[in-house]
C-alpha cells in the first residue's frame, strides 16, 4: 500500500507536468499557425506552416513528452523504491546479523528494536522473548552439568578413600567397615543416577498418553508411604487425567515421600485432589525461608547443608515433580507455611467429565 500510494502521486505529479507543458507548447504553436491583422494594411499573410503541419508537431510533442514522463516516473520509482526499501529493510538486516552471531558465548545479545509497533518490532520483540527462554534453558543445563558432576565425582572419591585407607590397613575390623561404607556410596550412587534418569525422562514426557484416574494413583502411593507421620487423603471421585501413568505415579510418590523425610517427629502429610486435577501436599516440617522456597525446583538443591553421601537425597525429588507436570502440560507450585513445612500444588490438564465417564 505504501508503495502504491508513493507511485501513484509520483506519477500524477509527472502527468501534471507534462500535461502543462503540452499545453504550453500547443499555444505556442497554435500562435505561431497565423497573425492577426486589422485593416487594409495587413497586405498578404505570411508563409508559415499550415493547419496540418502544426497538428503533426503536436502529436510529435505530445509523443516526446509522454516517453519523458514515463522515464522520469521509471526514475523517480526506481529511486524511491530503493530508499523504501533500504529502510524497511534494514531491521530484517539487524535480526538476521544478530542470529548469525549467535552462539552459546553471546547469547545474551538481543535485538532491542525501537520504531513503531508494527510486525517487524513485534518479530524482534518475540525473537528477543525466544533468546531469553534459550539462555535460561542454557544457563539451567550448565548448572545441572556441574551439580551432577560434582555429585558424581562425591561418592567416587569416598570409595577411593575408603579403599586407600582399607590397603593402608587391611585387617578383618577395617575391612568390614570399609565394605559397610563402600556399600553406603554405592547405594547413593544409584539412587543418583536413577533420580537423573527420572529426570531425563520427566523432561521429555510421556511417548503415549492414556486415560489415567488419578485419584486410585494417588490413593495407591498414599497406602505405601504410611510410616511415622499421619498421611490423610480424603479421596474424592474419578479425576481422569491425559498422560503416563508411572510418570504420573513417580510424581506423587515424590511429593508424598519428600513430605514425610523432611517432616517433624509425628508430623502430618495432607494431601487433597480435586476435581480440576489439582494436587495438593502440604506437610508440618521445618520453616522454610521465603527467599528460598523457589530454590527447591532446582536440580541438586536442598536446604541443609548436608551435601555429603550421608545424605539420603541426592536433591531431585521436586525436581523430577516439575519436569513431569510440565511434560503433562500442567505446572508446579510451592508455598511455605508460617508455621513449618511447605505446600506444592500440581495443577495438570483434566479430561471433561462426560470424557471421563466413558474413559472410566
Amino acid at each position: 500500500m505504501l508503495y502504491g500510494g508513493l507511485f501513484t502521486i509520483i506519477t500524477a505529479a509527472v502527468l501534471l507536468l507534462a500535461l502543462g507543458f503540452q499545453g504550453w507548447a500547443t499555444a505556442i504553436a497554435l500562435g505561431r499557425g497565423g497573425a492577426v491583422c486589422q485593416g487594409a494594411a495587413c497586405g498578404a499573410p505570411p508563409a508559415g506552416p499550415s493547419a496540418e503541419d502544426i497538428q503533426e508537431g503536436v502529436r510529435a510533442g505530445q509523443r516526446l513528452v509522454i516517453l519523458a514522463a514515463i522515464a522520469v516516473i521509471a526514475v523517480l520509482g526506481f529511486a524511491v523504491c530503493w530508499w523504501l526499501t533500504g529502510r524497511l529493510l534494514r531491521p530484517l538486516h539487524r535480526i538476521t546479523a544478530t542470529a548469525r552471531r549467535l552462539s552459546l558465548s553471546t547469547l545474551h545479545e538481543r535485538i532491542a528494536l525501537d520504531g513503531p509497533d508494527d510486525e517487524l518490532r513485534r518479530l524482534a520483540d518475540t525473537f528477543d522473548a525466544m533468546l531469553d527462554r534459550l539462555e535460561d534453558a542454557v544457563d539451567s543445563q550448565r548448572r545441572f552439568i556441574a551439580n551432577a558432576s560434582h555429585e558424581l565425582r562425591t561418592p567416587l572419591a569416598v570409595q577411593r578413600t575408603a579403599i586407600e585407607v582399607g590397603l593402608a590397613d587391611p585387617t578383618p575390623a577395617r575391612l568390614a567397615l570399609i565394605r559397610a561404607e563402600l556399600l553406603r556410596n554405592t547405594l547413593r550412587s544409584e539412587r543418583l543416577i536413577a533420580g537423573l534418569l527420572l529426570l531425563a525422562r520427566g523432561e521429555r514426557g510421556p511417548d503415549v498418553r492414556t486415560s489415567v484416574d488419578l485419584t486410585a494413583v494417588v490413593a495407591e502411593v498414599v497406602a505405601q508411604n504410611r510410616g511415622e507421620v499421619t498421611v490423610t487423603f480424603p479421596p474424592p471421585g474419578p479425576v481422569v487425567v491425559p498422560g503416563d501413568e508411572v510418570m504420573l505415579a513417580q510424581l506423587v510418590t515424590n511429593l508424598v515421600q519428600n513430605a514425610v523425610r523432611y517432616n517433624v517427629p509425628g508430623g502430618t502429610v495432607t494431601v487433597t485432589l480435586t476435581s480440576a486435577a489439582r494436587l495438593t501436599v502440604t506437610n508440618t516440617g521445618p520453616l522454610i525461608p521465603v527467599d528460598r522456597a523457589g530454590e527447591l525446583f532446582e536440580p541438586f538443591r536442598r536446604l541443609d547443608a548436608d551435601r555429603t553421601a550421608g545424605s539420603a537425597s541426592a536433591g531431585l525429588g521436586l525436581s523430577i515433580v516439575a519436569a513431569i507436570a510440565r511434560s503433562h502440560g500442567g505446572a508446579a507450585a510451592l508455598t511455605p507455611n508460617p508455621d513449618g513445612g511447605l505446600t506444592v500444588r500440581v495443577d495438570l490438564p483434566a479430561h471433561p467429565p462426560a470424557f471421563s465417564s466413558q474413559s472410566a
